[in-house]
């Protein structure tokens, strides 16, 4: 068996990945599974707390993607590759399909242009879709539909699961992460790259910029230049109860505008019915807030759609900060002096693209780092199941009983969160992990159970968190 290449110092490595969000979550593995020593600098306490916290949990083909386009080509390469290894991870998904709907004449003859550019995309199992179909396909969708593209790849995934496995995946394998650590400057010398950070200097042979809505900020403090700038966009969501799983089969998209994809109707792979997101363009890179008249036009918009949604009860409201930039492509450049490879404008197909986005970086790096072979015999380790469509932990045996009752989440899974290799370090690291407290009571009833569980072991104990 190949073991993982480590160098004679603790802080040496041959890649270091700025940022431990989807996109560094699935560059580390690759860089690892590929024979490299890794470490991961993340600036936040805990993982997956930057764009990729909020975000559809969806898995798309590329069928919409700008044809030729580098996020098309990392779509599709990571659609293809998550099918294949979803399984040897646990990592579960919904097979949805989705719905392109037309609400008017104008919408219904622009139809054929989807249907013309997800062939070009190499999407060749999808179809139009006449009115009376598409009611017989989503009975609870309004009347009035002028007609749909069905797209029957698109599906429904876990959008914290999947990236907190790959990263998982590439730790026990060897990786380092090392959180609540910024990036405040470094330079390249002929011993590498020393990298300084909140949390001491590391050294290594390649850098690896996917610091998501601060990549421009971190390629200005490391190599001179932004290469571009980031122009964050809003995305505000309503997450309604469980009972309104069911007034939705497919995921419901809108035919997209020059500007946004829309507002989307779809089932979570946790049983809620989402809608959104919005677009909002903004300065700030971390107000995630949402606001009343936002929410109030979302849930309008939703009950249009689906009419029988109109009154329905709202489990929560959420808001994701999407990495824009100038360009409506990723913007992926490597530069071998210094060895540097930076990620951005990985806008709202992120989930999809990562593992491809990995591939094309691991691509970059084989001409920068220092070559090693793939691990032989990688360990797969298996991520709980915190979906509402497997085996959960409470219809099992010495559980330590359930502390969530909205969510169903046991104490040993609170526990595990708390103890596995990349444990959780506040509150939203545990609910990424879990789904404490996410539930229809959003943790009115077990914040104080919750806090007996976690008392001592989270850096950021939970009542400082809950009042912050």
């Amino acid at each position: 068996m190949t073991e993982p290449a480590h160098h004679a110092r603790d802080s040496d490595f041959d890649a270091i990945v700025i940022g431990a969000g989807v996109v560094g979550c699935a560059v580390a593995r690759k860089l690892v599974l590929e024979g490299a020593s890794v470490l991961v600098v993340e600036k936040a306490a805990d993982i997956l707390e930057g764009a990729s916290k909020g975000n559809s949990a969806l898995l798309h083909t590329g069928f919409d993607a700008p044809p030729d386009s580098v996020e098309l080509a990392a779509i599709r390469d990571g659609h293809r590759e998550f099918l294949a290894l979803r399984e040897r991870l646990s990592l579960p998904m919904l097979e949805s399909g989705a719905l392109v709907v037309a609400w008017n004449d104008d919408e219904g003859r622009r139809l054929e242009s989807i249907l013309a550019r997800a062939r070009v995309n190499g999407i060749a199992d999808v179809r139009l879709v006449e009115p009376a179909e598409v009611k017989a396909m989503e009975p609870e969708l309004a009347d009035g539909a002028a007609g749909a593209v069905y797209v029957p790849g698109e599906a429904i995934i876990d959008p914290w699961s999947t990236p907190y496995a790959y990263l998982l995946q590439a730790v026990v394998n060897g990786a380092r992460v090392v959180r609540d650590c910024e990036v405040t400057g470094g330079e390249y010398t002929a011993d590498g790259w020393r990298l300084r950070t909140t949390r001491g200097t590391f050294t290594g042979a390649c850098v690896i910029n996917c610091a998501g809505l601060y990549g421009d900020i971190v390629n200005r403090r490391l190599i001179g230049e932004a290469l571009f700038t980031i122009r964050p966009r809003k995305g505000q969501f309503v997450v309604y109860d469980k009972s309104a799983g069911r007034l939705a089969g497919s995921i419901i998209l809108p035919v997209p505008t020059e500007i946004t994809k829309g507002v989307v109707v779809t089932r979570t792979i946790f049983g809620n019915l989402l809608v959104g997101p919005t677009a909002e363009e903004q300065d700030s890179r971390d107000d995630a807030s949402v606001d009343t008249a936002t929410l109030e036009a979302l849930m309008r918009r939703g009950a249009a759609i689906v009419p029988a949604l109109t009154g329905h009860p709202v489990t929560a409201t959420y808001a994701g900060i999407r990495p824009a930039t100038q360009s409506k492509d990723y913007r992926i450049d490597a530069r071998d002096d210094p060895p540097y490879v930076s990620v951005g404008g990985i806008r709202s197909t992120g989930l999809s693209a990562a593992l491809g986005i990995a591939n094309l970086v691991h691509r970059h790096y084989r001409d920068l780092g220092p070559h090693r072979e793939p691990l032989d015999e990688p360990v797969w380790p298996r991520v709980p199941t915190i979906s509402e469509y497997g085996e959960r932990d409470w219809q099992l045996s010495g559980n330590g009983g359930i502390v969530c009752h909205c969510e169903l989440v046991t104490r040993r899974e609170i526990e595990h969160a708390l103890d596995e290799p990349l444990a959780a370090a506040a509150l939203g690291g545990l609910k990424r992990r879990t789904r404490v407290t996410m539930g229809r009571c959003q943790g009115f009833y077990c914040s104080a159970r919750l806090a007996e569980v976690t008392a001592g072991r989270l850096e950021i104990p939970l009542a400082a968190d809950i009042d912050r």
